[in-house]
């Protein structure tokens, strides 16, 4: 080959080299580790007001949405797909509208079928306690339908553990993203029947007693008769 046609290919082969490392490095998912959770709950001063508080399960993960929200730089991610998390992480994802928008679209709450608008409080530790979005449903909740896709569109293999009232707990994934909860007079309700049941029953336990009393009274008086 010629001299000036090597130069051509080195040339070439130059500029490959250096797309490929100067590239940026995509964010991957690493959803094998600790599972995110949720928390829902009923604002007990607000009746409409159902709360949800989202923590994810590995700062790595954190470092990752960060990244594919354009809030952190690719270089938190390796070419290998190594992630390294810094405290500075969090501290940057968590008052990006970036953020509070990501979790409002990927977080929904849906009450006699209307969806409830919701609102992420900018949280003061994303890394320890997570953040909290509340939504204001047209009227007082009873059941509300919650769904949760957070992370599974960077990888479907995430999963999410949730927890309600009274120990109600399910798992969110990929292809199971909403739950219906029972919240709010709904449960008040249940209860008040459990209620009347226990008072009714108590009365015609109380009726027997007597009635069997007076019976025997009955049989001692003819007895000694």
């Amino acid at each position: 080959m010629q001299p000036r046609g090597l130069a051509r290919v080195l040339a070439v082969c130059a500029c490959l080299v250096a797309t490929v490392f100067d590239a940026p490095a995509p964010a991957r998912a690493h959803p094998f580790g600790d599972p995110q959770t949720v928390a829902i709950s009923l604002d007990q001063a607000r009746p409409e007001v159902v709360r949800v508080r989202w923590k994810v399960g590995g700062l790595d993960d954190l470092t990752v949405l960060g990244v594919a929200l354009g809030v952190l730089p690719r270089d938190r991610v390796m070419l290998d797909g190594a992630v390294f998390y810094q405290d500075s992480d969090a501290a940057a994802v968590g008052p990006s509208p970036r953020f509070a928008a990501y979790l409002r679209e990927r977080i929904t709450v849906t009450s006699d079928g209307r969806e409830c608008a919701g609102t992420v409080a900018p949280p003061t530790d994303l890394a320890r306690t997570g953040a909290t979005a509340d939504f204001t449903c047209p009227a007082a909740v009873g059941v509300v339908a919650v769904a949760v896709r957070t992370l599974t569109d960077l990888d479907p293999a995430y999963q999410t553990l949730a927890t309600g009232p009274g120990g109600a707990r399910a798992v969110y994934t990929s292809d199971a993203y909403t739950h219906e909860w029972t919240l709010g007079d709904a449960v008040p309700a249940a209860g008040t029947g459990r209620s009347a049941a226990l008072q009714i029953t108590a009365v015609v336990v109380g009726l027997v007693l007597i009635a069997g009393g007076a019976v025997v009274v009955g049989r001692r008086r003819r007895v000694a008769a």
